[in-house]
């Protein structure tokens, strides 16, 4: 087996292993979202106003993806933790690069649902249209995305896991990161959702600064990892 084939049945060994144990535990269905849901209905109380929410709409809809994301992460590397399952990895000499991949895989595909249930969220309680155009912009937006949540998650997420006091760190170290992405994120949103009068071309320069973003981080990600888990 060559050590390229080696490393992608670690990764997809990993992720399947996060996945599951997120399926038997629920957290994300019965705690995550409904969090994420309570964010986006206490802004509607809060700005009861149609015109205001359509307008500020995208940038609701990744403000509780990002406050969403930081739970799961917590948890994520809280179970590792516990059980001591990455540092029987490291011991076992496992490539570090093919722990990072699984394990923001297996964020990524939950990030992904949780958006997915935000954006039909913001459909209905904020009375948001997305024409079939928006719909395709608002797929590639999400992807982009969640895959640069999902590399700089896992990252910080590693660094913060051994850490005293990791759940009110965590929050300091990942958001001042991830402002770009939400910002591009945001901002793309706009466009798919033509809020503001935006049209859907001018969210396709945001999209690509988050797919340089996602590039960078996995990147650094997979070089990164280990020497941080390791500390």
């Amino acid at each position: 087996m060559s050590p390229r084939t080696s490393r992608v049945n670690v990764a997809v060994a990993v992720a399947k292993k996060d996945l599951l144990v997120e399926w038997n535990s629920k957290i994300l269905m019965n705690q995550v979202a409904p969090f994420a849901a309570i964010v986006m209905v206490m802004f509607a109380f809060a700005l009861d106003n149609d015109g205001i929410l359509q307008r500020v709409a995208p940038g609701l809809v990744w403000l509780a993806t990002l406050f969403s994301m930081l739970i799961v992460v917590q948890r994520s590397f809280a179970v590792e933790t516990a059980d001591g399952a990455l540092d029987a990895l490291r011991v076992a000499g496992v490539d570090p690069a093919a722990i990072f991949a699984g394990k923001s895989f297996a964020l990524m595909v939950q990030l992904c649902a949780l958006e997915t249930m935000l954006v039909g969220t913001a459909v209905v309680l904020y009375g948001v249209e997305l024409t079939l155009g928006g719909l395709g912009q608002m797929v590639v937006t999400m992807v982009a995305a969640t895959i640069g949540l999902g590399c700089v998650g896992t990252l910080y997420g590693g660094l913060a896991a051994g850490v005293k006091g990791r759940e009110t760190l965590l929050p300091l170290l990942l958001l001042p990161v991830v402002a770009p992405v939400l910002i591009g994120a945001t901002r793309a949103t706009e466009a798919a959702f033509g809020s503001g009068g935006a049209e859907i071309s001018e969210g396709w320069p945001w999209i690509v600064l988050l797919g340089i973003f996602a590039l960078v981080f996995s990147t650094v990600g997979s070089v990164a990892f280990g020497p941080l888990v390791d500390e």
